[in-house]
């Protein structure tokens, strides 16, 4: 579906039902069609090791609920100007 879509950004919950956000970024990186959106993992459940699993995972960034708007903002500039 994302191919379809084709978002700027995308902002993956790990705790997705069926396919978890660390699977489901790993499809998008490596489908051609998707690899390069920039994906931000954003979860209210940090746990340790959480931000290694989203990095092996393939997104480009995390952050943590409650969100902070401006360094979530912030990251999102940073991801959306380097492409």
């Amino acid at each position: 579906m994302t191919a379809s879509v084709n978002p700027n950004i995308i902002l993956m919950d790990p705790g997705l039902p069926n396919v978890d956000g660390w699977e489901a970024t790993r499809r998008i990186k490596t489908n051609p069609a998707t690899q390069s959106i920039p994906v931000i993992a954003l979860t209210a459940h940090a746990m340790a090791g959480d931000e290694q699993k989203a990095l092996q995972a393939g997104c480009d960034d995390y952050d943590t609920r409650p969100i902070d708007l401006k360094r979530l903002l912030g990251k999102i500039d940073n991801l959306l100007g380097a492409r």
